[in-house]
């Protein structure tokens, strides 16, 4: 049985911590319908996931694994308390909207779930390339939908009007929810696409 290799990119398309894991979600439903907000909610997710995580690799693995769990969650949080002080500077007006969502990235499911299941499994340099596209893929789906959601929820873009006939309930949760069900479902079609066409080709050469 072939098995798909390992790649640090992995985390930019394959697993997307958005459309294939289905992790941190809540932010890009709620928050995710303009684009100052994805912004906001990119920059804190980004330097409160990465610092962490690297911080948290050099705790000594012969640790029980709760009491490294505690540590690690703790790390998380001393983090978040400048990342937020800075947050606050650069996005006044929107850390308010964001409400719970924006502490709750200090316990997002990359800090908790992969840290010790696969990133503190790796060697350092390919931990943090790793961690990097993870992120990335993050990033990349949150202004995705940001963007569509303020364009063709609230009409504007970056909070400048645009002429265009938009859809009100866009901009909403449920719209968010919507939208991301939609991006899921094409993203699947399409993994499962190129493996059919991967398996033909295989075939064929044979």
């Amino acid at each position: 049985m072939n098995k798909d290799k390992f790649s640090v990119f992995d985390g930019l398309w394959k697993d997307n911590t958005i459309l294939s894991a289905l992790m941190v979600i809540s932010p890009v439903i709620v928050c995710g319908n303009t684009l100052r907000n994805a912004l906001a909610i990119i920059y804190a997710f980004s330097a409160i996931t990465l610092f962490s995580v690297v911080i948290a690799s050099f705790v000594p693995k012969n640790l029980p694994y709760t009491i490294r769990t505690i540590i690690n969650a703790a790390i998380a949080s001393l983090v978040y308390i400048p990342v937020k002080h800075m947050a606050v500077g650069f996005f006044p007006d929107v850390i308010p909207r964001t409400g719970i969502y924006f502490p709750l990235l200090a316990v997002n499911s990359i800090i908790i779930l992969h840290t010790e299941s696969k990133f503190f499994k790796m060697k350092k340099p390919e931990m943090i390339g790793s961690l990097v596209f993870y992120i990335l893929g993050f990033d990349l789906i949150m202004l995705i939908i940001s963007v569509i959601r303020e364009i063709f929820g609230h009409g504007t873009l970056n909070e400048n009007v645009i002429n265009i006939n938009f859809i009100s309930g866009l901009s909403e949760p449920f719209g968010g929810f919507v939208l991301l069900g939609l991006l899921c479902g094409l993203y699947r079609k399409m993994r499962s696409g190129n493996r059919i066409s991967g398996g033909d080709k295989n075939v064929s050469d044979n």
